[in-house]
């Protein structure tokens, strides 16, 4: 009897550990869902918008200007922030804000992205805190799944700040 209760016990936490494997490497390898919450992606994802966000760009290194994607915070790194992708290294990006009259440029360096939030007059991105490594992304968000009247893939910038150079249309 206790022979049997043992080996059903063991079974059942030998299935608990392949399955919490398998879970972790589609969360950390394929992708993830992303609840979305705050103002500065604003109108394309709401607050509380539900996204997946893949992880294979990522790693492939293929993250490019206009995706949006999921990242630590560089003040919090126990915090994701959801930006869009204005400006990749090399790239000569506007650190004013669309009311200042004079404007101000500066390049992103080598490794970092540059990330802005669709709702500029309120959004927290690299205007204020700089380019974040390139290290700091999660993922790129390539559905809205929640609400339904809404599912499907994500649209341009309504911003209009994503500068093509000449090497994006090579």
């Amino acid at each position: 009897m206790f022979r049997r209760v043992l080996g059903k016990t063991l079974g059942f936490v030998g299935y608990t550990i392949q399955y919490g494997c398998i879970a972790h490497c589609a969360f950390e390898y394929i992708g993830e869902f992303v609840v979305c919450s705050g103002p500065s992606m604003e109108p394309t994802i709401i607050n509380h918008d539900v996204v997946f966000s893949e992880r294979m760009s990522r790693h492939l290194c293929k993250i490019q200007k206009g995706d949006i994607v999921i990242a630590k915070s560089p003040y919090d790194p126990n915090m994701n922030i959801c930006k869009r992708v204005i400006g990749l290294e090399g790239d000569k990006v506007c650190t004013s804000s669309p009311s200042d009259l004079f404007k101000t440029h500066t390049y992103v360096p080598k490794g970092h992205v540059w990330l802005e939030g669709d709702n500029l007059r309120n959004s927290t991105d690299s205007r204020s805190y700089g380019p974040i490594p390139y290290a700091l992304i999660r993922g790129r968000v390539c559905l809205k799944l929640w609400p339904p009247h809404s599912f499907g893939t994500l649209s341009e910038s309504p911003t209009k700040r994503i500068i093509k150079t000449q090497s994006d249309s090579d």
